[in-house]
C-alpha cells in the first residue's frame, strides 16, 4: 500500500491531515517540500500549487478539506464527518470558518514576526528535508522573504488585522468549549480537528511533528499569554486526542 502526504512540516493545514490519518491509524509516508521550491513538484502533480497533497494508491487529492472528506469516504473507521445531516452541516460550517478565520490569519500573523527571525523560521522550512536545505535557505532567505510577504500580503497592517480576526475566533470557540467538550454533537469531528490544528502554531503542542523553538517572537508570545485560558480547550484536544 502506498500512501504519501506531500507537505510543509510547519503548515497547520497539513497538520489537519497528519492528525486525521494518525487518528484513523493509517500508515503513510511524509514527503517534505521546501516553500518556494515546492512549485517544481506540485505543478507536476495537481491542479493547484499548494499543499497538502495526498497520493493514495494512485488517487490524488489536494486541499485539506477535500482530503478529509476523501479519508472518511475511503477509510470510514473513526469518522470525522458526522452522518446526521444537521450535525454534518454544522461540522462543515465550523471547518470552513476555521479555515478562513483562523488558518489564513494565524499564518499571516505568525509569519509577519517569524520572517524577521531567520534563525527561528528556517528550521521550520527545512525540517525533514535534504541536508542542503538549511544552507540554501540561509543563502537565499533575503530573496525568499519579500516574495512570501508579497504573496501572502504580510505586513504590519495585515498582521494587525489578522490579530483581531484570530482573537475573535478564539473568543467564539471558547464560548462553545466552555459548555461542551466538542463543537458538534458529542464526539470529536472535523470541526474540532480544524479548530485545534489551525490554532496549534500558537500553542506549539507536542504531536504536531515540528521541533518548536524554546520561545516565540515576543509579539506572538504576548498574544498567546493573553489568551492562555481561552486556548486551554485546544491544548486539551491535543493532550487527549493527538
Amino acid at each position: 500500500m502506498s500512501r504519501v502526504l506531500y507537505q510543509f512540516p510547519i503548515s497547520h493545514y497539513c497538520e489537519k491531515i497528519r492528525w486525521a490519518m494518525d487518528y484513523k491509524g493509517l500508515d503513510y509516508t511524509l514527503k517534505n517540500l521546501f516553500p518556494g521550491l515546492h512549485l517544481r513538484t506540485t505543478k507536476k502533480m495537481a491542479p493547484k500549487t499548494y499543499v497538502p497533497i495526498l497520493i493514495d494508491n494512485g488517487e490524488q487529492v489536494q486541499n485539506s478539506h477535500l482530503i478529509l472528506t476523501y479519508l472518511d469516504e475511503v477509510y470510514p473507521e473513526k469518522l470525522l464527518t458526522p452522518k446526521d445531516p444537521e450535525l454534518l452541516q454544522q461540522a462543515l460550517e465550523w471547518e470552513k470558518y476555521c479555515d478562513v478565520e483562523i488558518g489564513v490569519h494565524v499564518r499571516r500573523f505568525g509569519y509577519h514576526y517569524l520572517l524577521a527571525e531567520p534563525k527561528t523560521v528556517i528550521p521550520f522550512f527545512t525540517q525533514g528535508g535534504p541536508w542542503w536545505g538549511p544552507i540554501f535557505f540561509k543563502l537565499f532567505f533575503s530573496k525568499l522573504e519579500p516574495i512570501m510577504r508579497k504573496v501572502m500580503s504580510i505586513d504590519q497592517a495585515g498582521a494587525d488585522k489578522s490579530k483581531v480576526r484570530i482573537q475573535q475566533a478564539i473568543d467564539k470557540l471558547y464560548e462553545v468549549y466552555k459548555d461542551k467538550a466538542f463543537l458538534v454533537g458529542d464526539q470529536f469531528s472535523r470541526a474540532d480537528l480544524a479548530a485545534a490544528s489551525l490554532l496549534a502554531p500558537l500553542i506549539m503542542p507536542q504531536g504536531y511533528g515540528l521541533d518548536w523553538p524554546e520561545e516565540m517572537p515576543a509579539e506572538l508570545q504576548a498574544f498567546v499569554d493573553m489568551n492562555q485560558q481561552k486556548l486551554e480547550p485546544i491544548r486539551q484536544l491535543y493532550r487527549k486526542l493527538r
